[in-house]
């Protein structure tokens, strides 16, 4: 694997300077556009993490200058890979041509329940994360394929949701409307999400994906995405650094998802969570989807090979 990244990239997120951005500010519109339109590339890249910090425990919303120094840290820690992280190189993977920023100065991605958390979960939740770790007790991490991550499998990393939470590098993703449809494709993993909007009904209960079943609707400049028919393996993921991994959910889960057009290059995608099998009450998330108006903007091919951290890293690993 490689960084992924846009050829000639300019998007609109690095357009306007530092403090724009963590204002909340839009760069330049690109004429061609409209509020209602989604076609185009777009990021999804921040550095605003999915559940609030400890150290902003009493605060949902930073002061500018809080802001600046919260991003100079995440960069400075994107940028500071011990010798002892036998990995790929962190600062050419995860640095990204455009400004990750903290874009509105909040503190969580996460806005509903207020404490900036994902809920804890029902019994029958933390018994089946009781249950995972204790059957991740009791194997090998190389005993069989299926033990192994969906990521490590070149199946799914998780970033293309539903719930969109991101990725560590190539936060990238082109939205088609072909009228009866509309086509989410990620950069990351090659992932294409199809949302039918002709009013069809969800399928059967007994057909179920890693996706869940997609049907979509507009609201004036809003597109509405209700999804269910997940499995229970569902991945739950967004960048390490900002996200905790031991997410789960099960065949109830639940997303509704809402991309709203707040100028012709700025979208504001918010997702309901919800599931009663896991999580005692719903939760609700939020973050800001850029446009990249460069004329030659386009998604670079994600080329994914199987377990090849550990084919590459996997003896170092063991010194």
């Amino acid at each position: 694997m490689r960084r992924r990244f846009f050829s000639g990239i300019a998007a609109v997120v690095a357009v306007g300077s530092l403090a724009s951005v963590l204002s909340g500010q839009s760069a330049p519109a690109s004429k061609s556009a409209k509020p209602g339109d989604l076609d185009g590339y777009w990021t999804n890249a921040t550095f605003i993490p999915l559940e609030r910090p400890a150290e902003f425990a009493s605060k949902d919303v930073l002061t500018e200058a809080e802001a600046i120094a919260y991003q100079k840290k995440r960069e400075l820690q994107e940028n500071s890979q011990s010798k002892q992280d036998i990995h790929y190189d962190n600062v050419l993977w995860q640095t990204e041509n455009y400004s990750k920023g903290v874009v509105d100065r909040r503190t969580s991605l996460i806005y509903e329940p207020a404490d900036g958390k994902v809920p804890p979960l029902t019994p029958e939740g933390q018994r089946r994360a009781d249950a995972r770790a204790a059957a991740a007790r009791q194997r090998g991490p190389a005993d069989a394929a299926e033990f192994r991550s969906l990521g490590e499998r070149c199946i799914s990393w998780g970033n293309d949701g539903p719930p969109m939470l991101g990725a560590t590098y190539g936060n990238n993703l082109h939205i088609v409307s072909t009228g009866a449809n509309v086509v989410i494709r990620h950069e990351l993993m090659r992932a294409v999400r199809v949302i039918p909007l002709d009013g069809s009904p969800h399928v059967g209960p007994r057909l179920r994906s890693l996706n869940g079943d997609p049907r979509g609707h507009w609201e004036g400049d809003t597109l509405v995405v209700d999804t269910t028919n997940f499995t229970d393996r569902t991945p739950f993921r967004g960048p390490p650094a900002t996200t905790r991994g031991d997410i789960l959910s099960s065949a109830s889960l639940h997303v509704v998802e809402r991309f709203t057009a707040r100028s012709p290059d700025t979208l504001t995608y918010e997702a309901t969570i919800e599931d009663p099998n896991v999580f005692t009450r719903p939760w609700k998330m939020s973050m800001p989807l850029y446009r990249h108006v460069e004329k030659n903007a386009q998604l670079v091919e994600f080329r994914c090979v199987e377990f090849v951290e550990d084919l590459i890293y996997g003896h170092l690993r063991k010194q």
